[in-house]
């Protein structure tokens, strides 16, 4: 019998982030819990870091947008997430391989993005190998490679699927210095548009930094009533509409609401048709397809995340905790 087998029947234990109800930081705990293994195609990842998101927060509060209550609990679970393992993104080393695996080996270095499949948040997790998962950058440590693709891949379906952002159009990033309005820097500024970031003045520095050629400081001034008019409003907040946005976007413009209500998403086509310009919401798909652009764009240095705090995994209510404040820059990763 391999040593594998051996590992398997022996019945191997791992540490992990359980979240069973719906609250605050405090309803994340770390317990034991059977380790996962490796079918036909699939990889086991042994984490060295990953990330705690807006989404992972946004799912163990149960803090939903407007509309979204019923619908979210409906998919995630009642009274608490039926997924109890959470997280979205990770880095981490091959530790085994299923059978039929032929891209990766044990001791690959790999970054991976299970998105709403959740799983990061333990020592170990299965990543299917047709999956979203690629090798880590070189240059990056584990940490950066982490916080790749929450940020990154939102970035890219809005962006280049969505808008389908050009050479030279003026793109205004509402929330510019959370883990996604970076990646939509980063990204808008590489496909050679000329970006606008609306933050906080702490911030400014950083989010011109990564690519943004003007800054609007939201707290004291209205990005919709300056006069100027954009061809891509990127909204990651949830704080704005297309009421307030329509005569801030140019002939043919487009507005992205990447955090809206229910009410927001439904009235989106219709807007559309109204208005004669294009207004998007929900979420961005996730495809295997990002994460491998993702890994060209980090070599190359077009991408690369910025990251405000690092934790140990047996803090991660903390990392909850300053994600609930709203206020975090970038993303906060955990560490095994």
């Amino acid at each position: 019998m391999s040593l594998c087998k051996m590992i398997i029947v022996a019945g191997c234990r791992m540490k992990a982030a359980i979240c069973k109800r719906y609250g605050a930081p405090d309803a994340v705990e770390i317990r034991d819990v059977p380790r996962p293994e490796p079918g036909p195609g699939e990889l086991l990842i042994r984490n060295r870091a990953t990330t705690v998101s807006s989404g992972d927060a946004r799912i163990r509060a149960a803090r939903f947008p407007a509309g979204f209550a019923l619908p979210a609990r409906l998919a995630l679970g009642l009274t608490g997430p039926r997924k109890p393992i959470l997280g979205t993104e990770l880095a981490g080393i091959v530790e085994l391989v299923g059978s039929g695996v032929t891209r990766f080996r044990a001791g690959d270095a790999v970054f991976a993005f299970p998105g709403i499949k959740l799983g990061c948040h333990a020592e170990y997790t299965v990543v299917a190998e047709d999956g979203a998962i690629a090798r880590k950058p070189a240059a990056f440590t584990f940490e950066e490679a982490a916080a790749i693709s929450f940020g990154g891949s939102t970035a890219l379906h809005y962006l280049r699927e969505i808008a389908k952002v050009s050479p030279g159009e003026r793109v205004l990033v509402n929330g510019a210095s959370g883990a996604v309005g970076l990646a939509c820097i980063q990204l808008a500024r590489h496909f050679g548009a000329v970006v606008t970031g609306v933050c906080s003045a702490a911030n400014a520095d950083l989010v011109r930094s990564l690519g943004a050629t003007d800054i609007i400081d939201y707290a004291t001034t209205d990005f919709a009533k300056t006069g100027s008019r954009y061809d891509i409003i990127v909204d990651t907040v949830g704080n704005t509409s297309f009421a307030r946005c329509r005569h801030a976007l140019a002939e043919g413009g487009r507005l992205l609401l990447l955090a809206t209500s229910l009410g927001g998403l439904l009235k989106a086509p219709l807007q559309s048709i109204m208005s004669g310009l294009a207004v998007a919401a929900g979420p961005a798909a996730e495809r295997a397809a990002y994460i491998s652009t993702l890994a060209e764009l980090c070599e190359t240095g077009a991408f690369k995340p910025v990251i405000e705090q690092v934790l140990p995994f047996a803090r991660i209510a903390d990392a909850h905790a300053r994600v609930d404040t709203g206020r975090k820059v970038g993303s906060v990763v955990v560490v095994f």
